[in-house]
Formats: C-alpha cells, structure tokens, sequence
C-alpha cells in the first residue's frame, strides 16, 4: 500500500473486484485509472499474498486428512500454461498452486513439496488425484523422511507409513463421460476409504470433486482462467500473482457455504474470516 497515489477505499475496492474476477478493462471504465496502475495493484497484492499464504499455511502445524491435486490449463497471449492446484478436503483449504508452460513432474512437485510443508509431520494423509503419473511419483518421492540406524552415512529414506493414493481416472467420447475407474495405487484400502469418511462426512467413493469444484471457482475468478476468455495473462508474473491474490481471498476472506466459514477458520489458521482490508493490512514474518 505504500507510495499509492489513490485513497485507500479505492484501493481496496478495485483489489477486491479483481479478487473475484472483476476484468481490469472494466475497473479502468468505472474509476477512471490507468491500466498500468490496475496490473501494479493487483502484482503488490498477489506478491503480498503469496507471502501471506507462505507464512500462515505452510508451517508445518495442519492435519490435512485428505487431500486432492489436479492441473488445468490456462491461456496466456504467448500461449497455453497449466495451473496445478492441491486443496483439503475437511477445510476446503487451498494449500498451494504453481504456474508452467509444461504439464509435467516439475510442475506437480512444486505442489506437493509446499503441501509437505504445510502438514504435521507423519500424519496420516490420502491423495486423490486423477490418472496422470506425475502426481504419484512426486507424492511418493516429496513424503518420505530420513530412517536414522546411527551408522555413519547418509540414512535412507523411508516413505511415510500412513501415505495413501489413489487415482480417479474418467473415460470421455468427446464431452461425454463413459466411464470412472478409481485405483487404490499405494496403501491401505481400508485406511484411504476411513479417511474419506473423517473429511466428507460419509463413506462414499473415492474422488476428485473438492478440487475439481475449485478449478470451477478459479474459472470464474481468474479471468485468464476463462475457457474462452478474451482477457488472457499478460505474462506468467501477473498469473502468479493473479492466482494467489485469488487464493488468499477464497482462504481468509470467502464463506464456503458448505462449511459456514473460511476455509483458513476451518483449518484452524484464522479465529475468524478476514475481510480484504485486513488481508491486506496482515504483516507475514516472511516480507
């Protein structure tokens, strides 16, 4: 906020537009302000955020339960990018997400290292993911925790005990689905599908649903994240920034109606739901 020309009503108001999708164009229409100061604005608060969201939910301090990841693309005036995304279930917590020009494993580990972070160490957790390979390799690879003998040399790295996976893998003709094959690829049977139980409410069936109903959310807050937007990101520094000034905003500010309340209250983060002023205002030990 400082240096700003403009009065702090403004400023919170247009960061709160752009939090919820908002298009730059129509800000510029409605408040008279220049482009180039909307785009400064809206990288401050994602720049802002991302040390926020850094510092309250990647500390190693949450039970995570089960948790959910999947990729999306993205459109960009350079081309398509992809977004990988992990959330918890119980919370509806975003933990993390991270922007490439590629789909591939350096992507997804990006994502699963910051959802490490985030968790209590050896807790029992579940992945449900859909087929694609990265996700598995990098979750096994990520979970795993020095095995100390007190011999000389490096110790080896066991996999943590209570590490379950599964995939959820749809079948499509075109736009329709023809079938769901749900695998049980690491781990217990019986403790993943209790685990689905402990973060839904029932026993149901493995699935991709959480995070898949966020990528909706991301859609429809993210302009560039359109299907067929006609605002695509300028470049992948404003995306980053975009997303996690999104991503704050749905964690401390959002009331989920599913859970009635923040998903950063349901986590245990936050007391309370923030509102943007504060998110804003919020000084993260990082910055």
């Amino acid at each position: 906020m400082y240096g700003l020309k403009h009065p702090h009503w403004v400023v919170v108001t247009v960061l709160t537009l752009l939090a919820f999708g908002c298009p730059i164009q129509a800000i510029v229409a409605a408040f008279g302000l220049d482009e180039r100061t909307v785009s400064d604005w809206h990288e401050r608060a994602g720049t802002h955020a991302k040390a926020v969201q850094e510092s309250q939910v990647c500390q190693g301090a949450l039970d995570l339960g089960q948790m959910q990841g999947d990729e999306m693309y993205l459109k960009t005036q350079y081309g398509t990018v992809w977004l990988a995304t992990a959330v918890s279930v119980f919370s509806r917590l975003l933990i993390w997400g991270a922007v490439s020009p590629e789909r591939n494993g350096s992507l997804i580990t990006q994502v699963v290292q910051k959802v490490k972070e985030a968790s209590l160490p050896m807790q029992p957790i579940l992945w449900a993911t859909d087929g694609f390979s990265a996700w598995k390799s990098a979750i096994l690879k990520t979970f795993r925790e020095p095995l100390r003998t007190g011999k000389r040399g490096r110790p080896r790295l066991v996999t943590w005990p209570d590490l379950h996976i599964v995939q959820v893998i749809k079948r499509r003709t075109g736009r329709r689905l023809v079938s769901i094959e749900r695998r049980l690829v690491h781990g217990l049977r019986s403790s993943a599908e209790s685990m689905v139980f402990a973060s839904q409410g029932d026993i149901g069936l493995f699935n991709t649903a959480y995070v898949e109903r966020l990528n909706a959310t991301i859609r429809t807050w993210m302009p560039a994240a359109t299907r067929r937007s006609r605002t695509p990101a300028a470049r992948h520094r404003r995306l980053d920034a975009a997303f996690f000034w999104m991503a704050a905003v749905y964690n401390f500010c959002h009331i989920h109606d599913s859970i009635q309340t923040a998903p950063a209250v349901a986590a245990g983060i936050t007391d309370s739901p923030w509102s943007i002023d504060q998110l804003l205002r919020f000084r993260p030990a990082l910055e």
